[in-house]
């Protein structure tokens, strides 16, 4: 089950968009995006391909500068004009990728690989450098000679837990997880996601946490945002976002999840039937950009896109067939 989480918020994105010029036109992959994450919490952000969830993940690490909108770090702005040293630089907030494969530096061995975040952003030289890689490997239930391996010798978890290794060595409090087990097989995606959970309690991260996978959510995340289009359409805490979930889109993301008990059947919607495939995001339907899928869809959501409300403490909504 999540973790308790503290009340300081450790990142706020607000009003992120993130727009891409191709010569097919404007692709609005992040167009309005408001999150915030806590100290010690799992914040889930789930959606299609093609919803913008990974760049958002890509904008909080640095890897794209926004559009438009902030990103704030205990309060200061990440990549802010005239900073000496951008946090991003000093190790404060890491990303684990989806494929360890490529990911990972075939031509190094896994000790090369945690040797250089120690000597940029641990400062660590000599032999206290093997003594740290070894004790990172350790930290994620791998034996201390794999630092003599490579990528290539070693199983799909195991070197997803040695890109995490990878990611720690940087003493990081915020750990961008992008779809860290969806290249892996079902028994060892529960192994690092343990691994993750135990990581998090004993070092205090805080996590966000990228996937298309709601059932998963349910187990690690303190709460839940739904994104679709480049925008989030629904969040709340994770106990909440189950018990009632309000947009449509959510109910049928959730009706799609299969189940193998009569406990898991009672807590999903009523089956929603799936209606056609995400929108290009060049080419976003005005009024509300579900309007093309919705079952629920009325005049007004074919000419104007809902705001987010707080429909109960925490529970936001972006839909006109929601009442507060």
């Amino acid at each position: 089950m999540p973790n308790s989480v503290g009340n300081s918020e450790i990142l706020a994105i607000r009003g992120l968009k993130k727009y891409f010029h191709t010569r097919h036109g404007v692709v609005r992959a992040v167009d309005g995006v408001d999150l915030s994450l806590h100290e010690g919490e799992t914040l889930g952000l789930v959606g299609e391909s093609g919803s913008g969830k990974s760049t958002v993940a890509y904008n909080v690490i640095g890897m794209y500068r926004p559009t438009e909108g902030k990103l704030l770090y205990r309060g200061e702005e990440l990549g802010a004009k005239g900073r000496a040293r951008p946090l991003h630089q000093k190790g404060e907030i890491q990303i684990v990728f989806q494929d360890p494969g490529s990911s990972l530096n075939p031509r190094r061995t896994i000790g090369q690989s945690l040797e250089l975040p120690l000597r940029l952003h641990a400062r660590l030289s000599g032999p206290r450098i093997g003594e740290r890689a070894a004790e990172l490997l350790d930290m994620v239930g791998l034996p201390a000679e794999y630092r003599f391996k490579y990528p290539r010798s070693i199983g799909g978890g195991e070197r997803q837990l040695a890109a995490v290794a990878r990611a720690l060595a940087c003493n990081p409090r915020i750990v961008v997880l992008d779809e860290p087990t969806s290249a892996l097989d079902v028994s060892i995606q529960a192994k690092v996601i343990r691994r993750l959970m135990e990581l998090q309690e004993r070092l205090r991260l805080s996590y966000l946490f990228i996937t298309h996978d709601l059932s998963l959510m349910r187990n690690v995340a303190t709460k839940v945002a739904i994104m679709y289009l480049g925008k989030v359409c629904e969040s709340a805490p994770i106990a909440e976002f189950f018990r009632h979930p309000l947009h449509p889109y959510t109910r049928m993301l959730l009706s799609s999840i299969p189940v193998i008990s009569e406990a898991e059947k009672a807590l999903k919607p009523q089956k929603v039937e799936t209606r056609g495939e995400i929108p290009s995001p060049v080419n976003v339907p005005p009024g509300c950009s579900f309007n093309p899928r919705c079952q629920e869809c009325m005049d007004i959501c074919l000419v104007d896109d809902p705001a987010m409300r707080e429909i109960t403490e925490g529970h936001w909504v972006r839909c006109h067939a929601v009442k507060a």
